[in-house]
């Protein structure tokens, strides 16, 4: 189970930003809270439940922006993973970026995810999660932002995130390059409206 845990985050390769410009009202500061959040080892086939989970985000503001960094995630938090087992915590800036839009909802991407996971189950237990490699700084996943529930829901398909690195003490808890996705849905503390063109 807390394999699975390790479960965060995943994309393949950068999707072309087909609208060609974006507008954010008010945009700024925002955080995003989730509830139940699934975290899945799809490698070992395992998933484990969070509690919680919550991204930190800013968003620019203004009309004629282009799809790509429109705004920037500077953390995600995965809370009470099976009973606690687990700690994932990512950090940096991560580009939120608009791909298209319709119906009241933008598809996005957020990229350049790099952080580390601990299985606190296993005293020293913990592993780097990225994309195509350790160092790579390349991790993606997909997601959808609706106006109307003021939510970026976040996918679990179409990932590209690995777990890199485990340290000796890990055993087979997780394991080097297993392929891992999260699904959870984050409402804004504040009202947001993104649009394109």
């Amino acid at each position: 189970m807390s394999a699975a845990a390790a479960s965060v985050i995943g994309l393949a390769a950068a999707p072309a930003f087909a609208a060609s410009t974006w507008t954010v009202k008010p945009g700024g500061a925002v955080t995003g809270t989730a509830g139940k959040t699934t975290v899945t080892d799809a490698t070992k086939k395992l998933s484990v439940t969070c509690t919680s989970s919550t991204i930190k985000a800013s968003l620019r503001s203004g009309k004629g922006l282009p799809g790509a960094g429109l705004g920037t995630v500077s953390s995600m938090a995965f809370n009470n993973c099976a009973g606690g087992a687990l700690s994932v915590t990512i950090t940096g800036k991560m580009p939120l970026n608009g791909v298209s839009f319709s119906a009241g909802v933008s598809s996005m991407t957020i990229t350049k995810i790099h952080g580390t996971i601990t299985v606190s189950a296993v005293p020293g237990c913990s592993a780097t999660i990225d994309g195509t490699g350790a160092t790579a700084k390349n991790g993606m996943v997909k997601a959808k932002f609706s106006n109307t529930a003021n939510t970026l829901t976040v996918s679990a398909a179409g990932g590209n995130l690995h777990i890199y690195n485990p340290s000796s003490a890990c055993g087979t808890t997780i394991s080097n390059k297993d392929a891992v996705n999260f699904a959870g849905a984050y409402k804004f503390n504040t009202k947001q409206t993104i649009t394109s063109p």
